[in-house]
C-alpha cells in the first residue's frame, strides 16, 4: 500500500499546474477501469440554510461537455445525490443509480433527483466511485470516477478499485491544494472589506461598538457603518447573527 501511494505521489508532484494534475491523474484513474473524472472543491460546502455551495473548483476529464455548466450554473449541484452522500460520509463509497443495484445511493434517491439520474441515464455514466475530503476548517473536496458498461459487472469491477481509487484521490489533493490561492480557500459569494473584517473580529471577541471604536481609533459612528454594513452582506438581523455567519463561511480568518 505505500508502495503504491509512493508511486501515486511521484506521478502526481512534478505537475506545475491543476491542470497538469488533473491530466495524470485521470491517466491513473484510467488505468484503473473510468472513463471519466470529477474533482470539486470548496471552502465552505453548506450554506446557513444547508443547501450545497456551487465549488470554487470544478475539474473534469472526458465528461459531456454541458457538464459544468449544468452543475454550476443549472443546479445540478445541490440536487446530485452523490455530493450529498459524499458530504455526509468520511468513506470512500462506490454507487449506481441503476434500481436493482446495492449500493448507498439507493438508499437516498428520491424525484428531487430526477434531472441529474436521467441526465446520467441518457449518458450511460450510471456507476462511478467516490472518495470525499474533509479537511481542515470545513473545507471540502472530493474525487468522483465514472464508468460506462453493464451495471452489475461495473459495480463489481469498481468495487475492487476501491482502495486505489482512493489512494489516488488523496496524493491529488495533496498535490493540488498548496496551487489554491487564498482567494480560492475563502468563500466568493460574499465580500467583506477590511475594516468590516476587523470589526467582526473584535465583535466576536465580545467587544461593544464603542469598544472596538477605541480598538481602531475611529468613531463610533464609522465602527458603526462597518457593522451595518457587514450584517446587510451577510443577510444578518444582528450582530451575534453577523458574527456566527461570517465564521461560517470562514470570512473572518486571516
Amino acid at each position: 500500500m505505500l508502495a503504491k501511494l509512493t508511486a501515486f505521489n511521484n506521478r502526481l508532484m512534478p505537475g506545475r499546474s491543476l491542470d497538469e494534475q488533473m491530466d495524470n491523474t485521470f491517466i491513473l484513474a484510467q488505468q484503473l477501469g473510468f472513463d471519466a473524472l470529477v474533482y470539486d472543491y470548496t471552502p465552505v460546502p453548506i450554506d446557513q440554510d444547508g443547501s450545497l455551495i456551487t465549488p470554487s473548483v470544478l475539474e473534469l476529464r472526458n465528461t459531456p461537455p454541458d457538464w459544468h455548466a449544468l452543475w454550476c450554473s443549472e443546479g445540478f449541484y445541490q440536487i446530485d445525490p452523490v455530493q450529498h452522500l459524499a458530504l455526509s460520509t468520511v468513506s470512500p463509497f462506490v454507487w449506481s443509480y441503476e434500481a436493482k443495484a446495492d449500493t448507498a445511493l439507493q438508499k437516498i434517491i428520491d424525484p428531487c433527483h430526477a434531472p441529474v439520474s436521467s441526465y446520467l441515464h441518457e449518458r450511460q455514466l450510471t456507476c462511478g466511485v467516490s472518495v470525499p475530503i474533509h479537511l481542515p476548517r470545513g473545507g471540502f473536496a472530493s474525487l468522483t470516477g465514472l464508468r460506462t458498461g453493464k451495471a452489475n459487472t461495473v459495480v463489481q469491477d469498481a468495487q475492487q478499485t476501491l482502495a486505489d481509487f482512493s489512494l489516488i484521490t488523496h496524493a491529488l489533493q495533496e498535490a493540488a491544494y498548496p496551487l489554491f490561492s487564498k482567494e480560492l480557500r475563502t468563500y466568493p459569494h460574499i465580500h467583506l472589506t477590511k475594516r468590516e473584517r476587523e470589526c467582526l473580529k473584535w465583535a466576536a471577541d465580545g467587544l461593544t461598538a464603542a469598544q472596538i471604536a477605541t480598538q481602531l481609533s475611529r468613531s463610533l459612528a464609522v465602527v458603526t457603518l462597518h457593522l451595518a454594513s457587514a450584517m446587510h452582506k451577510l443577510g444578518a438581523k444582528n450582530r451575534v447573527q453577523a458574527v456566527v455567519r461570517a465564521t461560517h463561511y470562514r470570512l473572518l480568518e486571516d
